[in-house]
């Protein structure tokens, strides 16, 4: 880990938080890939990350924080793994879940890959079922018609 990368994952990190699109793209190489192992989702490229922020943004009025006990590592010169936490409101149509205004707190592990000092990946890892329990929904959507399930 190089401070400039720290740098780069903390201005992402910022960027994503208030939820400006700008920022965040900045941050990213122009073929980024991101993966939703929950929802069986990958985007590609800039227009795939915005696909992919929306998605949570729209959905989530939602930050992502560090609680207590949470870890996080760099694992060599250009990985970095970290447990956190989503916390927010559900403020839009989730998964075809109309917004409920309930507050959700859910944990997630992300592994962040870079190259040329940008980001160029993230992989995510979360429990689905405890997602949709917060919103108070017992059943797994039908997730398999979701947009950029077919390069998953």
């Amino acid at each position: 880990m190089t401070a400039d990368l720290q740098k780069t994952l903390v201005k992402h990190l910022q960027a994503e938080n208030a939820h400006d699109l700008q920022g965040t793209l900045a941050t990213l190489t122009s073929n980024c890939v991101f993966r939703d192992h929950a929802t069986g989702q990958c985007w590609h490229g800039h227009a795939g990350a915005a696909d992919h922020y929306r998605q949570w943004w729209d959905s989530f009025d939602v930050q992502v924080t560090r609680s207590d006990g949470q870890e996080a590592h760099w694992l060599g010169a250009s990985t970095y793994v970290a447990e956190a936490t989503w916390v927010g409101t559900h403020i839009g149509n989730y998964l075809g879940i109309a917004p409920t205004g309930r507050t959700i707190r859910q944990p997630f592990t992300v592994f962040v890959r870079f190259d040329q000092g940008l980001l160029s990946g993230e992989v995510f890892y979360y429990d689905i079922a405890s997602l949709l329990r917060q919103l108070g929904e017992e059943r797994v959507p039908d997730i398999a018609r979701l947009p950029h399930r077919a390069v998953a």
